[in-house]
This record gives C-alpha cells, sequence and structure tokens, in this order.
C-alpha cells in the first residue's frame, strides 16, 4: 500500500507541481488542496493526464467550516471536496477547494469533465449554498424551489422557518410557520444501587 501511495503521489506532484497549495497523506489516502483559482484547471489534469487518469467522479460534496470539531475555525467557511478514481490505474485521490468568499461561495463547475458532478453539485448548491460557476442548470434538487435557507449550513435553524401541508379548502400546498415547539432532549441516565453486580 505505501508503495502504492508513493507511486501516487509521485506522479501528482510531477503533474501538477506548484498547483498543489497542500497534499496530506493520512490513512491510506491522499488528500490534495488547491486554490479556487486552479480548482479547474487541477481537475482537468487529473482527468486527463497519461500518468493520473481519474476518470470517475465518485462522490462532490460541500462543508460548512463555520466551527470544527466544536472549535472556531480560522480560514474560508466554504469547503468543496470531491472524491476521484482512475479505474485502470487503480488509484483514489481526494481533491479539497476552499471558496474565497464566505458571503457568496463560489467554485467552478465539474460537471463539464465528469456528468456525475451535475447532481452532486446541485445537492451541495441546495444543502450548503455553495454556487458552481458553469453549471447548466444549478438549481434546487432536495428542497423545494420556494425553500429559502440552505439547511446544512451550521447557522441554519434545526427545525427551519416553515412547515408545508396540504390545504383541502385551497386545494394546494402551503407553508405556514413552524408548529413544534423546539426542545432539546436529553437522554436521563438511572442508575440501580446494584448496577452490573457491584456491591
Amino acid at each position: 500500500m505505501t508503495q502504492r501511495l508513493d507511486k501516487l503521489q509521485a506522479a501528482l506532484d510531477a503533474a501538477l507541481g506548484d498547483k498543489i497549495k497542500t497534499c496530506v497523506r493520512a490513512r491510506g489516502e491522499i488528500t490534495l488542496t488547491v486554490t479556487a483559482a486552479n480548482y479547474l484547471a487541477v481537475a482537468t489534469m487529473l482527468r486527463d493526464h497519461p500518468t493520473l487518469k481519474f476518470e470517475q467522479l465518485i462522490d462532490l460534496c460541500a462543508l460548512d467550516y463555520s466551527s470544527w470539531k466544536d472549535q472556531p475555525w480560522d480560514g474560508p467557511r466554504y469547503c468543496v471536496v470531491s472524491h476521484l478514481l482512475s479505474v485502470s490505474l487503480n488509484w483514489r485521490v481526494r481533491l479539497k477547494v476552499f471558496a474565497t468568499d464566505d458571503d457568496v461561495p463560489v467554485v467552478a463547475s465539474l460537471s463539464d469533465l465528469w456528468a456525475g458532478a451535475n447532481w452532486f453539485e446541485r445537492e451541495a448548491f441546495d444543502m450548503v449554498g455553495v454556487i458552481f460557476d458553469g453549471h447548466v442548470d444549478l438549481r434546487r434538487i432536495l428542497t423545494d424551489y420556494g425553500f429559502i435557507g440552505h439547511p446544512l449550513r451550521k447557522d441554519f435553524p434545526v427545525s427551519g422557518h416553515v412547515e408545508m401541508r396540504y390545504d383541502a379548502e385551497k386545494k394546494r400546498v402551503i407553508y405556514q410557520p413552524v408548529s413544534i415547539e423546539p426542545r432539546e432532549i436529553t437522554p436521563r441516565i438511572i442508575r440501580e444501587d446494584n448496577y452490573g453486580g457491584l456491591h
């Protein structure tokens, strides 16, 4: 496994050079971080370079780093992570890019490189609010078209602002303020005097 990763890392360094901002090797995987300016060029090289040949995009998602592991995060807030697979060379890489603007997070779309990125990018836009520049059909995919907000942003309320229901009198779906009271569920721990057979 180590020799295989050594070979992949050498191929990545040779092909991409200074376009790689960071290269982290952990748990038998390689994670590349690139700047938003280099993102599309690096993705294209990962797909087309003869020593890399990442033909498939396995997954793409967006992350909100406003807090990380319950600690304040010092850096760009929104990140897009792609997992790529080379079928012909049998290796994988993770590609990360941070959006430069936290107010309007924008990164380049990969849907022209890998058709499978289309729906993944729509989901990332819908759930986290990252805009993919160059995407041909960037619209909501999981929430309703009139939905306001992005549910996976860490500033979005857990229960949301509105709920929808079908109104039989109006014969249509209507929106109304959320009718449930927010509550925090704390598990109750009961210990008996003789718990676990200890005296």
